[in-house]
Order: C-alpha cells, then structure tokens, then sequence
C-alpha cells in the first residue's frame, strides 16, 4: 500500500518519452541561448532526478523549491545574470547564469548534492561556452566521487545504465528520502 507522501509524490501528469526527448531538446536550445547571450558565465541547470513517467507534481515542486531555495542561499552576493524557472510537465528546471568559473560553481552545488536532504534528488548540471562549444564539467574533473545511487550507494550512473532497481523501488526509496525529511522539520 502506498503511503499518502508516495501518492502526492507521483501524482501528476504521465508524460511520454517522445514528450521527454522533446523537453531534452527545449532544455538544450535554452542552454545555449542563455550562454550565447552571455560567454563568460558559468550556467547552473538544475533538474530533479525523478524516475518513471511522473516528472513533476506539487509535492515535486515543494521539493525542488527547497533545493532552489539552498542554491540560492549558497549563491548569496552573487547576481545572477539570467535566473529562470520552468514549470513542465517533464520536469520542473532551473536555470542560473553567473559571474563565476564553472569549477567554483560545480564545487558549490557538489556541496548542495552531497548535504542537503533532498541533493540525491536532483541534477545541477555546470555548463560554459568555450569558442562554440558548449561545456560541462564533472564531479571527478573537481576531483569528487561520482553520484552515489540513493538505493545501493553504488555509482549511480552505472545502476541506471544497468536498469539495476526497478522504478517501484526508487519511487519508494525517492518517498522515504522526503518522508525522513518531513519528519525532521515536523517532529
């Protein structure tokens, strides 16, 4: 039985994978148009990492806006050249383009992922334009350890090339992560 956290998790509209390839696409264009518009910054693209075909709901979005809400104060003194927000349907994502060097901006979002309660949940992607090219930097080029899967702390990108946990399971891991959360800011 699912418990009502899990059900205002996933309740939200299904989306296709066309729909998602789709939203790849749109996500791309926007990163380059913002670096196009501005060469010299460091742009953040924030996504959450939500399996299966529910991207976003309010209970989602209650999430990710905790998780802006850190980059934020993280990034306090710091003004952004562009701050976007796009409520989609595949996914909720948030854009940051800033007067800094990629490498210090992916050191300070590493820190968001590896400490706050919810930065297993989301993506916070580091780009730059160098010459035409657009640009991401790693956790491992900063000399970081890879993602940790949120079920079996293996490395989690070799989990998800493997389909080594079924959705049902992240879907239940994904609620216990905001469960224990809930409880923390409630109890």
């Amino acid at each position: 039985m699912l418990s009502k956290t899990s059900k205002e998790l996933f309740d939200g509209p299904e989306i296709t994978l066309e729909e998602m390839l789709e939203s790849r696409e749109e996500r791309a264009a926007m990163q380059k148009e913002l670096l196009h518009a501005d060469n010299q910054s460091a742009l953040l693209c924030a996504t959450m990492n939500i399996p299966g075909s529910v991207k976003t709901s309010m209970k989602l979005e209650e999430v990710f806006r905790t998780i802006t809400e850190a980059i934020e104060q993280e990034l306090t003194g710091i003004s952004p050249n562009a701050n976007l927000y796009w409520e989609k349907n595949t996914g909720l994502e948030y854009y940051l383009l800033l007067p800094m060097s990629p490498q210090e901006l992916k050191a300070k979002m590493v820190q968001i992922e590896e400490t706050h309660p919810f930065g297993r949940l989301v993506d916070l992607d580091v780009l730059w334009q160098e010459a035409e090219e657009m640009k991401s930097i790693s956790r491992e080029a900063l000399g970081f350890a890879p993602r940790r899967c949120f079920i079996c702390d293996k490395n989690a990108k070799e989990c998800g090339r493997a389909r080594t946990h079924s959705i049902s399971e992240m879907h239940q891991a994904i609620t216990q992560i905001v469960e224990k959360e809930e409880e923390l800011n409630n109890g």
